[in-house]
């Protein structure tokens, strides 16, 4: 399915040598739709018109082409609505109460703020209700793994870190800072964090290449005191399990007894590996360009050996084609056309395939249909969604509301799990086992259980009320 867009064209037409008849011809030809018509000037002779159009990417210039050959017709200018929509950024910062006169200046600045201040001061853990530390994390990137881009640097990086920020606000209340840093050494980033770190409730971690995000992860949640999560992996790997759940439900099977080939060691591969075994996975089988992973072998990789060391319990070696042999799952965080038809067909009854390689999957969804079960993708275009959007607003959320000092594995896994219940048993099918984000029960959801987790296993700093 091909990737679309959507465009404004701003055109002057001359009444006596075209119709709009023509232009709205023209743009249908070249494959485009136009959705929208705004006149913005009209003389007796001429008439200017803004005409939004959706089309595919790829038809974009020769729609623009075939406009712009047609008699007393001027392009005026073209708007990309998505480029629109990023001017002068995303996000704000707004005063909570208005500043009007003398007396409310005392109190939120001098000399009034010197009190709390002190109080502060004299107890750091009020910063957390008398600073934006109660409600505030910081979205950290270094630009080296953005989207399916690769390492296009800090700056080309902001535009996705606004919009991470816009979707806490958005769906969690989650008040979040964009901070793109311009350096790829791992100590260097690990010592910005932590230098940042006192005006933040929490710090997540986003678009930062492997295997470098380990590390940074691992000592940042070792000597911070507020949870640290990095996204690409977890998030990934909580909507991993909460759909998984759903699938294998469907299938009538269960996760300890099913045999899940997980192909793309990566950053999300690997906590998907994790996550799966923490909620009970047992015969679960890592692949990579070398092949599964088993413990007759030692990687350069620490990651790899632990996954070697606690995965793969009969010994499997070869490429995915000799290991996918009668598994139940396929889960793909790799890289397009990598799983096969014959791949397909040697899995066991009721396949559940998890395609979700950006922008193009392991497997076209179209083609593979008919032979599975169940198919999910990393693409809002077809069913089942696997979207990292599910998991981080409610998970801060709760994190923050807990005053939570890490965000632990039970945690995650009660995530998962608050993920999948929002798909009540009479809506549960093949082509829904995974809410949208835009269902307003997963947020909250997604809090009470991991309030609850937190709580349970001892890294909650706060109860809140309605947990008491």
């Amino acid at each position: 399915m091909a990737l679309g867009t959507s465009m404004i064209i701003r055109l002057q037409m001359d009444k006596k040598q075209v119709t709009f008849g023509e232009v709205a011809g023209a743009i249908g030809d070249g494959g485009g739709d136009v959705v929208a018509i705004d006149v913005i000037h009209a003389s007796p002779e001429h008439t200017i018109r803004d005409l939004t159009v959706n089309l595919p990417e790829k038809m974009r210039d020769a729609v623009l082409q075939a406009v712009e050959a047609l008699p007393g017709v001027k392009v005026v200018n073209v708007s990309d609505r998505t480029f629109l929509a990023h001017l002068g950024g995303k996000i704000e910062i707004m005063a909570k109460s208005p500043v009007k006169n003398r007396e409310d200046l005392s109190h939120v600045y001098t000399p009034g703020v010197a009190k709390v201040c002190m109080a502060i001061h004299e107890d750091p853990q009020k910063a957390f209700t008398l600073t934006i530390k109660r409600n505030t994390i910081a979205v950290v990137s270094d630009g080296t793994a953005v989207l399916g881009l690769g390492d296009i640097g800090p700056r080309a990086a902001m535009p996705v870190m606004e919009g991470k920020a816009m979707l806490f606000k958005q769906f969690a209340g989650v008040d979040a800072f964009p901070i793109c840093l311009d350096t790829k050494d791992t100590e260097e980033i690990i010592r910005t964090v932590k230098l940042i770190a006192p005006a933040f409730g929490g710090i997540n971690l986003e678009d930062i290449g492997s295997p470098r995000c380990f590390e940074i992860e691992r000592r940042l949640t070792e000597e911070l005191d507020i949870p640290v999560f990095h996204d690409d992996q977890h998030g990934t790997a909580v909507v991993v399990l909460a759909g998984l759940l759903n699938a294998l439900s469907i299938v009538g099977k269960k996760l300890e007894d099913a045999k899940i080939v997980v192909l793309g060691i990566g950053a999300a591969g690997s906590a998907c590996v994790k996550m799966l075994l923490s909620a009970g996975a047992r015969n679960l089988i890592a692949v990579d360009r070398c092949g599964a992973l088993h413990k007759a072998e030692k990687y350069d990789n620490e990651t790899w050996d632990w996954i070697a060391d606690n995965c793969n319990p009969n010994g499997e070696t070869g490429q995915l084609e000799h290991v996918i042999a009668g598994a139940d799952v396929f889960i793909g965080v790799s890289r397009p056309n990598l799983l096969t038809l014959d791949h397909i067909k040697s899995m066991a009854p009721d396949p559940i395939v998890f395609a979700m390689a950006n922008p193009d999957p392991e497997i076209d969804p179209e083609l593979a249909e008919e032979h599975v079960r169940v198919m999910a993708t990393g693409r809002s275009d077809f069913p089942n969604q696997i979207n990292n959007v599910l998991c981080f607003p409610g998970m801060f959320r709760g994190a923050l509301d807990c005053r939570a000092s890490v965000i632990n594995e039970e945690m995650k896994v009660a995530a998962a799990q608050a993920i999948a219940s929002v798909v009540e048993d009479d809506e549960l099918n093949e082509q829904y086992i995974i809410p949208s984000v835009f269902n307003d029960k997963v947020v909250d959801r997604i809090r009470d259980a991991v309030v609850k987790a937190a709580l349970r296993t001892g890294v909650a700093r706060r109860t809140p009320p309605e947990f008491r």
